[in-house]
């Protein structure tokens, strides 16, 4: 066989905690190794063994995988898909067979796997050429972020009471300034104050903004909007930025975007106006921000990820490990061993 091109082709790896929803599980290992330490692993392991065959609820980032899957449909050879979900995750492959089973019985598309045992995922994003990398293991996100490997995320819980988003559809929504841009300009509006950030702005509504860590995803997704069979106005990828900029600041992003030669469907300018509200009407699939302000409403409505800042960026802020959503390395880790 031969080796897969996959260089035009948009490539989403996510981590089994963010397709599934293992909040249960985890709760079950700590609460049995408080009782007893010794024989929590293997407790957790017989756990795990058992109900390789019970169904799993989803996780924050299914939605937006099978609609991203469904997309499929339009590609114009099977050589070439127009999108691959590749799941990547610490399980060992026993011990992940439950996902397996779970992925199987929803009938996803998903035929590539990267099970490691124990160790970080990270290292393997590059082998099968991912674009972007979902997981709910604070580590992993930071390490991507630090040395630009592709977009990634720490993903929110899952929002069971949301209404679902369009079958028929991508929705996929961004924030600005330290997400889509760099955050030069974020920097400005924290240090020296909303006023002066709308001047410099202004002053430099001409300049493109640099790449922040999600412009190469937004350029890819660009790409995918074009090997579709629409225009992109009608596509099914539909792109929207939800940015708490207002105007004089908003024209340094219509230009920057015009830079890039990259078409979204929505822009928001929203100077204050809640994002939450904004993101539920849109029906988002996935909200990418970097900010828990903004998240955490969010995520009651709709799909939600943080995008960390680098470490080496003056808005650096450690993650604290105990606000991950879901089973984060513990769970992973334990399921490996």
């Amino acid at each position: 066989m031969p080796p897969l091109d996959l260089s035009d082709t948009l490539v989403v790896g996510i981590s089994a905690t963010a397709l599934f929803d293992l909040a249960e599980a985890d709760a079950i290992y700590k609460a049995r190794s408080i009782k007893n330490p010794q024989s929590a692993l293997e407790e957790y392991r017989a756990y795990m063994l058992e109900r390789e065959n019970e169904p799993l609820r989803d996780g924050t980032g299914m939605a937006l995988v099978r609609a991203l899957l469904g997309l499929n449909r339009y590609a114009p050879s099977e050589a070439k898909p127009l999108v691959e979900v590749v799941v990547m995750s610490r399980n060992s492959p026993e011990t992940g067979v439950r996902v397996f089973n779970n992925i199987r019985s929803r009938g996803l598309p998903i035929s590539r796997h990267a099970f490691t045992g124990g160790e970080s995922v990270v290292d393997y994003l590059d082998a099968f050429a991912v674009d972007l990398f979902l997981t709910t293991n604070v580590e992993d996100a930071q390490r991507v972020i630090d040395a630009q490997a592709c977009a990634a995320a720490v993903l929110k819980p899952p929002p069971h009471a949301a209404e679902a988003p369009p079958e028929d559809q991508v929705r996929i929504a961004f924030d600005g300034d330290a997400v889509l841009f760099d955050d030069s300009s974020e920097l400005v509006y924290k240090t020296e104050g909303l006023d002066r950030f709308h001047t410099i702005e202004d002053e430099k509504q001409n300049e493109p903004m640099q790449d922040g860590p999600y412009a190469i995803l937004l350029r890819r997704l660009a790409r995918l909007q074009e090997r579709l069979p629409f225009g992109a106005d009608v596509s099914p990828v539909r792109i929207a930025i939800v940015t708490a900029r207002s105007a004089p600041a908003e024209m340094r992003v219509i230009n920057t975007l015009r830079h890039w030669g990259v078409y979204v469907n929505e822009i928001f300018f929203l100077g204050g106006v809640p994002k939450s509200k904004v993101v539920k009407a849109f029906r988002a699939h996935l909200f990418f921000d970097d900010q828990d302000l903004h998240l955490d409403p969010a995520a009651r409505h709709v799909p939600s990820g943080r995008v960390p800042y680098r470490s080496d960026s003056p808005l650096f802020t450690p993650l604290p490990l105990d606000l991950i959503a879901e089973p984060p390395v513990l769970v992973e880790r334990v399921e490996a061993s």
